[in-house]
């Protein structure tokens, strides 16, 4: 039985509170670099992985607020459609890396690709605001990933001048550590902090004890 995970999941909800106060403290401070506002979902074709706490509590979210229907057949459709291609490109980038292609040519070419998430919905907002991930919540002001700088191509922050920066490996530290706990407190035989998926997957996958690997290993 997969024990109550509620303790971690408040952690994770408060580290998302700090997240959204650092993007409206930036926001405050430069209103004129900053430009999301309802209608913009730039940011929702860009490709990024979930942490495994960040991937089950979306999952969680999903299933509390799309009973079965349209609507929620409609993004499992969509998330199994994104699946497949980001599968494809993942393949693609791979011969790239054994054909010897330098390793920043193939990050381009990642973050060059870009993809709807199954989240947006027909009138270009999100289906699932409120528990949308921290990726999503930060993008819009300037964050940095192993010391480079990255920030959203329809803002005006400038290239010269220094800003607020929010360095996304500290978070990503705290989410593994989460996961970490989740396999510690459930038992698992997996190494779940290192564990990332795409949103489509997130939403794909059903977090049962096999899955988390609490319930005994079948036989080949």
């Amino acid at each position: 039985m997969i024990p109550d995970l509620t303790p971690i999941f408040s952690r994770y909800e408060a580290l998302r509170q700090e997240v959204d106060a650092l993007f409206q403290t930036v926001t405050r401070q430069f209103p004129e670099c900053v430009h999301c506002q309802k209608g913009c979902n730039d940011c929702c074709s860009a490709l990024f992985d979930l942490s495994f706490v960040e991937a089950m509590y979306i999952n969680k979210a999903f299933e509390k607020a799309f009973d079965y229907g349209k609507e929620r057949s409609d993004i499992l459709t969509r998330a199994s459609d994104v699946d497949r291609k980001l599968t494809r490109l993942k393949r693609e980038l791979f011969k790239l890396e054994k054909n010897g292609t330098p390793e920043e040519e193939i990050m381009r070419k990642a973050a060059e690709a870009r993809m709807p998430c199954p989240l947006l919905g027909n009138e270009g907002t999100c289906l699932l605001y409120e528990a949308r991930p921290i990726t999503c919540r930060i993008y819009g002001i300037p964050t940095a990933i192993a010391a480079e700088s990255h920030v959203c191509g329809l803002s005006d922050f400038s290239p010269h001048a220094t800003y607020p920066t929010v360095k996304m490996d500290k978070i990503q530290a705290r989410l593994e550590a989460m996961s970490a706990d989740i396999a510690s407190l459930t038992g698992s035989r997996f190494t779940l902090d290192q564990v990332y998926v795409p949103l489509s997957m997130a939403l794909l996958t059903r977090y049962d004890e096999q899955y988390l690997g609490i319930s005994p290993a079948k036989e080949d």
